[in-house]
């Protein structure tokens, strides 16, 4: 009996295989944007948007998003309360926010990434804010990381 539970549950192991997700190459291309092509309404509404996300930080107070800024699901993980988890370790580690600078703009086949440097008060904040609009001119992804120098090294041309 034991020899019999034993093969059913090896043939299914091999039996089930992952899935090969193919994507198009198209997808993961990134470009530059010069600054000439940048649609200024477009780029107001992104820095406009993460400003307000780190000025959370400062303020504690957070004006929620609606339908015609972000897609559904960038409004539902912006909530007040994962917020003010963020900004507690931010404030410890960064300081107080103070602004953004745009450092580049970027394209893929779905998206426009706006790229910013957030300034901080403690100098060893070296952080960036990546924004994210679809082609419907919502933010379809507010995300920060730390700066990374070699960003433009790593597109696909």
């Amino acid at each position: 009996m034991k020899k019999a539970i034993l093969i059913i549950c090896l043939s299914l192991l091999v039996g089930c295989k992952s899935k090969t997700v193919s994507r198009d190459t198209e997808d993961l291309k990134i470009t530059k944007i010069e600054p000439s092509e940048i649609n200024s309404n477009q780029q107001k509404k992104a820095y406009d948007l993460g400003k307000r996300v780190l000025e959370t930080c400062n303020t504690s107070k957070f004006k929620p998003f609606n339908e015609t800024e972000v897609t559904q699901s960038v409004m539902e993980n912006t909530t007040e309360e994962r917020l003010t988890k963020t900004c507690q370790r931010f404030r410890q580690y960064y300081g107080s926010f103070i602004d953004l600078k745009l450092d580049g703009v970027y394209k893929t086949k779905r998206e426009t990434i706006y790229r910013y440097h957030a300034s901080y008060t403690k100098k060893v904040a070296n952080k960036e804010l990546r924004v994210f609009v679809n082609e419907e001119n919502l933010i379809s992804a507010i995300k920060s990381m730390d700066w990374e120098e070699n960003f433009e090294t790593k597109l696909k041309e």
